[in-house]
């Protein structure tokens, strides 16, 4: 029997807040992919903090402009996230989408209670990462962690972006059981990576740098999960067997002046350099000998593939995501998290003997393009809306 489908089929899409990352990029893209006639996509988020990038820029320049909920945003306000509560719901009652799907731990639960109230037909929750390792105190992990539980039941489906997140979900926080976790791997726009060059030569020409000059860059915000720190006391033991080393340090945040006074500390200062927030990578990946992770928990970090679809060897911290991302060490360099010395160690062995990951380039679009995560969302969508449509549900049930 054929399924009558809506058309447009509505989706409301809700984030915390369009902050520099992953997520952002994630929810901006299918927004803007997932068009009319077959699709009508809601973007809904809360305000950006004052120490983190906001990527508002990118959305707008994708033609996606969000509707702006500012308590939506991460700050956690038990009596004013009632009232974010009752504006999501007001919203969602105004809208009718027949599917909302969240994003981030606030907008996540907030979103999910909403869309249950509202009697939305097919509710869908991605997991870009987790924060039960590394983020909060025991206490607070485990409060996060029975919210999930709670707020699992009202999802029709999870999404990971990775076989060892859904793992994790499952088997170690019970969040849910694996038959309800669908993993979609992560889809971004990389054809401007495959196409840049290596060694274009205007990143280093920019800031100085010595063509055959090493160098090695972390890119990402400046907060502690990133543990920059572990990557200054690496290039510290890099610079031991490079004197003429670099290494820069893409990205902002909270921990900006504390990362400066370590870089004083340690006599780094003429071999560091800090750029802040940049909105083009691809000249940064282009000149990088190395890309290096040093975080503490992952999920699916976007640097790391859009350095591979630059041509750029990775080192990274063995966390999250990444030994998924990285097949295990096939596809880059994975050392212990919080070992400066493996780190280093790995940076001097790519320094030593370049990998040739040039092949790995259109590897990176096959399985991380935007039009793959298109083609498998859209296909979700439609197997979730005919298994309420079989079951006998309304479609336009939202109350």
């Amino acid at each position: 029997m054929a399924i009558d489908y809506p058309r447009p089929i509505r989706v409301v899409r809700l984030i915390a807040r369009l902050n520099i990352g992953g997520p952002a990029v994630y929810v901006t893209l299918l927004t803007q992919r997932l068009h009319p006639p077959e699709y009508e996509c809601t973007l809904v988020c809360g305000t950006v903090g004052p120490d983190e990038g906001d990527m508002q820029y990118f959305a707008e320049a994708h033609g996606v402009h969000p509707v702006i909920i500012p308590e939506l945003g991460r700050e956690l306000h038990p009596i004013r996230d009632l009232f974010t509560l009752w504006k999501v719901y007001r919203l969602i009652r105004e809208i009718k989408p027949h599917i909302v799907e969240t994003h981030t731990a606030k907008a996540g639960f907030i979103g999910r209670v909403a869309a249950r109230m509202a009697g939305v037909p097919v509710i869908v929750h991605t997991f870009h990462g987790h924060v039960f390792e590394s983020y909060f105190s025991k206490l607070t992990t485990g409060v996060f962690i029975n919210l999930e539980r709670i707020a699992a039941q009202m999802s029709d489906t999870i999404i990971t972006l990775t076989d060892s997140l859904r793992r994790d979900l499952a088997d170690k926080y019970h969040v849910a059981r694996k038959g309800r976790i669908t993993v979609l791997p992560l889809g971004l726009e990389l054809s401007s990576f495959v196409s840049t060059p290596r060694r274009g030569g205007s990143f280093r020409q920019q800031y100085g740098i010595k063509p055959d000059a090493p160098l090695m860059g972390i890119v990402g915000r400046l907060v502690p999960i990133k543990n920059h720190a572990l990557f200054l006391k690496a290039a510290a033991r890099v610079r031991e067997r490079y004197p003429d080393a670099r290494f820069i340090i893409v990205g902002d945040g909270e921990l900006r002046a504390d990362l400066e006074r370590q870089v004083d500390s340690m006599g780094l200062r003429d071999a560091v350099i800090f750029t802040g927030w940049l909105r083009e990578l691809e000249p940064v990946y282009s000149d990088l000998d190395v890309l290096v992770m040093s975080s503490l928990n992952e999920g699916t970090p976007v640097s790391v593939i859009e350095a591979l679809a630059s041509g750029c060897p990775i080192v990274s911290t063995d966390v999250g995501g990444t030994s998924d991302l990285l097949e295990h060490g096939a596809l880059g360099t994975l050392v212990p998290s919080g070992d400066a010395t493996a780190l280093a160690e790995g940076i001097c062995a790519v320094l030593d003997n370049p990998p040739d990951i040039e092949p790995v380039r259109e590897l990176m679009v096959e399985r991380y393009g935007i039009e793959r995560l298109v083609r498998d969302l859209n296909s979700l969508y439609h197997g979730l809306l005919t298994k309420k449509l079989r079951l006998g549900a309304p479609v336009e049930a939202v109350r």
